[in-house]
């Protein structure tokens, strides 16, 4: 009756961080540049849209970034933040850059080699996240239904075009402040976490 419960209370945790997700990322996307790109109605608002405008990094945010990733065909991925919320998630967010001169397909490998992930299509689900102090690998979170908690969606990328990312794990210790990130046919980097 307990691992009911228990299966119960996650996959409402889940449901709730993807309804958090949504709001934060479409209040994050209502305010106006000033880059010449504001004719361009809220194309950013949908992290799934990989034909579009150039989606740019969230305003507020620093064009510092935590790591920056290599990828094959010139694809870059670029991370900005991996914030920690008071709910046990830890969300890593960041640009997927096409720095290559052709339209690169993004490598299917990123998206893990999970059952439950293939079915839901194209994704960053095959991120992890590596403790070297205590140990332990991380893995991408789903929801009930078993799609991962992570920008999907997108096929390609266009010469110079970028698209802003997010993936979400389930949250390190609070002592935790350095992990390793990796994707599939990407370079590892330390990442450090905030809050």
């Amino acid at each position: 009756m307990s691992i009911r419960f228990t299966a119960k209370a996650r996959r409402g945790m889940a449901a709730l961080s993807v309804a958090a997700c949504v709001v934060l990322g479409v209040a994050g996307c209502g305010g106006g540049g000033g880059d010449g790109d504001s004719g361009k109605p809220d194309s950013s608002a949908s992290a799934s849209k990989a034909d579009g405008s150039d989606p740019s990094t969230q305003e507020g945010q620093a064009a510092e970034s935590l790591a920056e990733l290599r990828g094959a065909d010139g694809l870059i991925l670029q991370i900005t933040s991996a914030q920690r919320d008071g709910g046990g998630f830890l969300t890593v967010s960041g640009t997927l850059k096409n720095d290559g001169a052709e339209r690169i397909s993004v490598p299917g490998e990123v998206r893990g080699d999970e059952t439950e992930i293939l079915r839901h299509g194209m994704s960053l689900g095959g991120a992890t996240l590596v403790d070297s102090k205590t140990k332990k690998r991380y893995y991408v979170l789903r929801d009930t239904d078993g799609r991962p908690l992570t920008t999907t969606g997108f096929s390609s990328l266009k010469a110079g075009e970028s698209l802003a990312v997010f993936i979400q794990f389930p949250s390190p210790p609070a002592e935790t402040t350095e992990v390793t990130f990796q994707l599939p046919t990407f370079a590892a980097a330390p990442i450090q976490i905030s809050g």
